[in-house]
């Protein structure tokens, strides 16, 4: 069945519906593992069915009917039914609510389920990517800087936490909203960076996540309109996907933000996010960190080429951006502009400071050879090429890397 009609509609479900069955699921039996194994089941039903009786008008509607009847029978043959109806309906929360208009989607309703405050930041987030954004746990993993084992104990410690808990499964208040606003929004911008630069399989972009993190970052747009990161969020995932078309030769190599076709741009987003951008500056509140996110981005795609590019104001930005969210990551991405600004010596010096810490990284390796290159110190060059390339899993980035090496003199 590789890659027959079938084959596709059935991946393009597996992206498109997963979370929806999941929370569908979630929310009419209360239990995490019984929705995402009878969700599982569903896919493999459909693995075996649609190549006989073709792929169905409603792919999500039939997926959605066997996980609940797969759900079913995994509750009669454990012979729990009626314990686990008792179960689901003391943490289901049926109660009238005023409407709040994008939070009735079932996937934001379970996004805010898994962003409970009983949990701690790191499971939010995973539990999240998992059940929401449908990555597996090596991408999470990725995503997380951990290792696999790690985040899979994390990912059943959460939903565990969520069972004992009986933390809720329903539209969230005001002051729910407020409490997890910060661990939705990881979640999305992690799901948007997992499909921007793909770290599994042979794909370099998964656009069904990128656009579905916009989705989900325009919802929370709409809810809480003065909320100023939620608007940075939305406003830095637009104005990075308004350069994907241009971020890949046609051979599937990763291009550069200074090499990239600048006219391949998609103006409609950057304005957008232009706009968003202005607004939160116009506001006279500080900024956060995903508002200085946007900014720096604001910057890049508002300059007609990359010898146009105002990295002081770049390094500034870092320089706010470090003080509001100090990681070794911010560290890093600072050092670049510096280098900009200074001199390759110069970034390379802020960069070695950060060996060890980001010794898994790959983007550190990467940024830390072509400073090597630029100053001619080849042979390092190359060790810190080859270590970029070991770490990194995603195609066109691997044949960038590749081709920048073997430039080497």
């Amino acid at each position: 069945m590789t890659d027959s009609p079938t084959h596709e509609a059935i991946t393009r479900a597996h992206h498109e519906e997963w979370a929806r069955v999941v929370a569908s699921l979630a929310w009419r039996f209360g239990d995490l593992d019984v929705a995402e194994d009878a969700a599982a089941d569903a896919f493999v039903a459909a693995v075996e069915a649609w190549p006989r009786t073709g792929t169905p008008p409603n792919p999500g509607g039939w997926l959605t009917t066997t996980a609940t009847r797969k759900a079913l029978d995994r509750i009669r043959r454990e012979g729990k039914r009626d314990a686990k109806h008792r179960a689901a309906e003391m943490i289901r929360d049926d109660t009238p609510h005023t409407p709040t208009g994008p939070l009735t989607d079932d996937r934001l309703r379970l996004l805010f389920t898994c962003c409970h405050p009983a949990l701690a930041t790191e499971a939010r987030v995973a539990l999240t990517l998992r059940l929401v954004g449908g990555l597996t746990v090596p991408e999470i993993a990725r995503a997380f800087l951990v290792q696999e084992t790690t985040m899979a104990q994390r990912i059943t410690r959460a939903k565990a936490k969520i069972k004992k808990a009986r933390i809720p499964y329903r539209v969230p208040g005001p002051d729910d909203i407020e409490a997890r606003l910060a661990g939705v929004l990881a979640v999305v911008y992690l799901v948007f960076n997992e499909g921007y630069l793909s770290g599994a399989g042979d794909e370099p972009v998964r656009r069904d996540l990128t656009l579905e993190a916009i989705r989900l970052g325009r919802l929370l747009r709409a809810l809480l309109p003065d909320d100023g990161e939620v608007a940075g969020l939305l406003a830095l995932m637009l104005l990075t996907e308004a350069r994907s078309a241009a971020r890949f030769s046609a051979t599937g190599e990763l291009v550069t933000l200074d090499e990239q076709d600048r006219g391949g741009w998609d103006r409609a987003l950057i304005a957008e996010g232009h706009r968003l951008v202005r607004e939160r500056l116009a506001s006279g509140i500080r900024p956060g960190r995903y508002q200085i996110l946007a900014a720096i981005n604001a910057v890049h795609t508002d300059a007609g080429s990359a010898r146009d590019t105002d990295w002081s104001q770049i390094a500034t930005l870092y320089e706010q951006l470090y003080a509001v969210s100090p990681s070794p990551v911010v560290a890093l991405n600072r050092a670049v502009a510096r280098a900009e600004l200074d001199g390759a010596d110069v970034g390379l010096a802020e960069v070695d400071r950060l060996v060890g810490t980001l010794d898994r990284y790959h983007a550190f390796h990467a940024t830390r050879a072509d400073l090597l290159r630029r100053l001619g110190r080849s042979a390092q060059a190359r060790e810190a090429y080859d270590r970029a390339i070991e770490l990194t899993r995603n195609p066109g980035e691997r044949a960038y890397l590749t081709r920048r090496r073997d430039q080497l003199a």
